[in-house]
């Protein structure tokens, strides 16, 4: 079996555009006729270079390969240019290659690739989703504890356990710093509200994005203890996790991190630094399922957790699920809602939500197919990047 064809597909994600403002897939197809997809997470670059990206690596390190053969893909890849270092548009570009030549192995084993990492120990995956907006709003539920709550009650109406929301303010090219008095205020008034209005009956997830100094986190974090969050994400940037493993030494709360790092190199950091009891990797961005599972054996061995985490498109979010289902020490899967809406109508056969949770698929490799039309009726003809920072500093 050799690895033969590629295909990519720069993809607008319509309105509301939750999970970022396009996916970049891709596929490939063996000498013998097997297909497999994958995708990349957040390379930051225009993206239909990144499609070029991923097309260029393959032709240098993945074509006439046999695709069982990752390990050597991999090293190859990491080592591509004289480099061997964590790089995120490398570790983006190999994700999505990698991601696709375990969808061709199961599927030529006949099996989920869960099944070809160790088998299945979660036969459901509990989820989160963000509050997010709705049509019709009568202000910003990012911004408004109140609205928040009113929407927190429609998604445990759903099953939903776990509701994830970030009001900390934007983040900032120029951060960590500070919270205002302002922002630290909010930040307290939504824990409390959203505590009050679902009780014992949901976690709450309290999202940052590296906004803060650990000073400044700290001080967040000693308003939010009373209300019990089930984690303070990302309270410092990634490039420090000497500065996250203060924060995680002096608050109660678990602190979880991991969306902006890539390999088992940079998580060995944060896991040297007890930074974090609760990895959350990106299969998009990471290096891949392989990479991931070793990042997962890893914290298990420190009993450490795992929170897949996704705001991209749908074939990261099977991937996720592949590894969450081989993983003992998986937490709780990131979702866009309960799957539905774009991120199902982009694949042949929607990923299986029921009741807050996610039924892992048998089918044989990732379990999805990328409906190519759909792709291809909706390419992305925009500027801008994936997600961007505020370009100036925030006071």
């Amino acid at each position: 079996m050799k690895l033969q064809d590629i295909a990519t597909f720069v993809v607008g994600n319509p309105p509301p555009g939750f999970g970022g403002r396009y996916f970049v897939f891709v596929k490939l197809t063996t000498a013998c006729g097997i297909s497999g997809v994958g995708e990349a997470y957040g390379v930051p670059f225009e993206p239909h270079l990144v499609a070029r990206l991923i097309e260029d690596v393959f032709a240098r390190y993945g074509a006439g390969t046999d695709p069982h053969d990752i390990e050597a893909l991999w090293r190859r890849a990491y080592s591509s240019g004289f480099t061997q270092h964590p790089d995120l548009t490398m570790s983006g570009v190999l994700s999505a290659l990698e991601m696709a030549c375990w969808d061709i192995v199961g599927k030529a084993a006949g099996q989920p690739v869960h099944k070809l990492l160790g088998g299945r120990v979660h036969e459901t995956l509990r989820t989160y989703t963000y509050i997010y907006p709705r049509p019709g709003d009568r202000t910003d539920v990012y911004h408004d504890p109140d609205l928040a709550a009113e929407r927190a009650a429609e998604y445990l109406s759903l099953g939903f356990t776990a509701l994830k929301f970030d009001p900390a303010g934007p983040y900032s090219a120029f951060d960590g710093r500070q919270l205002s008095l302002e922002a630290l205020d909010l930040s307290e008034r939504f824990a409390r509200q959203l505590r009050e209005a679902v009780g014992s009956r949901a976690d709450l997830l309290f999202g940052t994005h590296g906004q803060m100094t650990a000073a400044g986190a700290i001080r967040l974090a000693r308003r939010l203890e009373p209300y019990d969050p089930l984690w303070l994400e990302e309270p410092v940037p990634p490039d420090a996790p000497e500065e996250m493993a203060k924060v995680a030494r002096a608050t109660s709360i678990p602190i979880a991190t991991g969306e902006r790092l890539a390999t088992k190199y940079d998580f060995a950091r944060l896991l040297d630094c007890g930074a974090a009891a609760i990895l959350q990797v990106n299969l998009g961005r990471v290096g891949g399922l392989l990479e991931a599972k070793k990042i997962a054996g890893m914290a298990e061995a420190r009993h450490v957790q795992i929170a897949p985490h996704l705001y991209c498109g749908p074939v990261v979010g099977a991937a996720n699920i592949q590894l969450a289902a081989c993983s003992p020490n998986f937490l709780i899967l990131e979702g866009i809602e309960d799957w539905g809406g774009f991120h199902a109508q982009i694949l042949k056969k929607p990923i299986h939500f029921e009741q807050g949770n996610v039924i892992p698929s048998d089918e044989p490799g990732l379990g999805v197919e990328l409906d190519e039309d759909v792709a291809r009726a909706n390419p992305y003809t925009g500027t801008m990047l994936h997600l961007e920072m505020t370009q100036h500093p925030v006071r």
